[in-house]
């Protein structure tokens, strides 16, 4: 999903008008209350937040913008809400746009003050708009004007010609073109990404120093410091802008660089008994040892790919304790939704890891007839790796490569064995991997099935 700040207050029904607008979205009815608080708790659980004032919408525009990635807003607002008394923010704002001074007499400053919030209702929308985007440098591209206070546009739209900005198009609520901007936006894959990232790092940020697995791999070496992965998590956090690049997969390379670079120490890769699934580090290894030798191979990377590498190296790099499925995992796998198994269709699924276990053998000694100096080797990822860094043209062979990264998310979790009665390669055998033991890796493993074995 993405993340929606709506600025409403909601002068007529507020289930209808949260229905005009979100209604093509997958959320049950049930949420869309007819109470303003009711229906602010529900759509947050969504990722829209609700502001029901103009001071209300300011103050979290200046706070917490970093936190959402779209914004709908009214061009007609209340100053603020039933209960609130008016803060210094707005205040200033009338005093610097509205030329309103406060007198000393009590009585005509209450008068001119409503007089002056009564204007400020009618450009609200305005404000806030040239907040976001002249001084807080938001996308206006991200921004819905939506109101069915027509009356009012004129107003607005007077106000965008004085200050010699464009002014934007507005939109009645029922339009259909807002429930389609609305899905389109919340649906965006690379803005699904953006925010799964983003949460990802907040989570792990907060998780206790002791949760840091990631030196566990880097023994005999130079161990990593917290102050530095902590650093690492804000480079991460921070790297992808909120506006879709025009070159966002050269973009989503420099970001695989970025989030492998620290894996080029980690040497001590080992199934450890009290968590099994930190095998799945050598994706993170062999990722890195892949982009430093051979950068074209992630030139074409989308979305999922990126989202898939994301979770894995913070479940590999953090011991959180959680086996459940954190928040940025459920927003970053929905971007496999569309190809993703039921949880019936994967319980009856056979996992064909001696397949792709043959496939990959056979290409490396095929390759190998043909004198490229590939090493042969035992482990999957070992395989892979050699092929990788092999002379053989099958190394740039990007559809392989990112086959072979989905692949390995089971080669290393299904133990390979010889049967020692029959030394020949396909009398290699795999032990079973339990992949609905922990929640997390079952729905990893659903979501990434038709990927790694199309």
């Amino acid at each position: 999903m993405s993340y929606f700040l709506w600025i409403e207050d909601f002068e007529s029904s507020p289930k209808i008008t949260a229905t005009e607008v979100f209604g093509g979205l997958n959320i049950d009815d049930l949420q869309f209350a007819d109470h303003k608080q009711e229906l602010k708790r529900n759509l947050k659980a969504h990722g829209i937040y609700i502001e029901l004032s103009f001071q209300d919408g300011l103050g979290f525009i200046r706070q917490n913008l970093g936190n959402i990635d779209y914004i709908i807003l009214d061009i007609d607002l209340a100053a603020y809400s039933k209960g609130d008394v008016i803060n210094a923010d707005v205040l200033a704002l009338l005093e610097t746009f509205q030329d309103y001074k406060k007198p000393e007499d009590e009585t005509e400053n209450e008068q001119l003050l409503n007089r002056e919030l009564a204007n400020l209702k009618t450009l609200a929308g305005f404000y806030l708009y040239t907040e976001l985007v002249v001084e807080l440098g938001f996308p206006k591209q991200h921004i819905l004007f939506c109101s069915n206070h027509g009356e009012n546009t004129r107003e607005t739209q007077k106000a965008f010609k004085s200050a010699k900005i464009a002014s934007p198009k507005i939109y009645e609520k029922s339009a259909p073109e807002v429930q389609k901007w609305v899905k389109n936006c919340y649906e965006n894959p690379y803005s699904r990404l953006r925010r799964g990232i983003i949460e990802g790092c907040q989570f792990a940020k907060n998780l206790p120093i002791d949760r840091l697995y990631f030196n566990e791999y880097t023994k005999g070496n130079e161990s990593v410091q917290p102050e530095d992965i902590y650093n690492y998590l804000e480079v991460l956090e921070n790297f992808l802008p909120l506006l879709e690049s025009a070159n966002k997969k050269a973009l989503y390379k420099l970001f695989i660089r970025t989030l492998s670079h620290e894996w080029e120490a980690a040497k001590n890769i080992r199934r450890d008994e009290n968590k099994k699934d930190t095998v799945l580090a050598w994706i993170m290894r062999n990722t890195r040892h892949w982009i430093t030798h051979n950068s074209n191979l992630f030139g074409q990377l989308d979305e999922k790919i990126v989202a898939y590498l994301f979770i894995v190296n913070l479940r590999t790099m953090f011991n959180s304790d959680d086996d459940t499925l954190q928040g940025y995992e459920m927003i970053l796998l929905n971007l496999f939704a569309d190809k993703a198994l039921s949880e019936s269709e994967f319980k009856e699924k056979s996992i064909p890891v001696s397949d792709a276990y043959l496939a990959l053998k056979n290409i490396v000694l095929d390759e190998k007839k043909n004198d490229t100096n590939i090493q042969d080797a035992f482990y999957f990822n070992e395989l892979a790796n050699n092929l990788q860094l092999s002379k053989s043209s099958r190394r740039n062979d990007t559809e392989l490569f990112m086959k072979l990264l989905y692949q390995m998310f089971w080669l290393t979790t299904s133990n390979p064995y010889v049967d020692t009665k029959n030394r020949k390669l396909l009398e290699i055998k795999f032990g079973n991997f339990n992949y609905t033991e922990k929640p997390y890796l079952f729905e990893l493993a659903r979501h990434i099935y038709n990927r790694s074995f199309p």
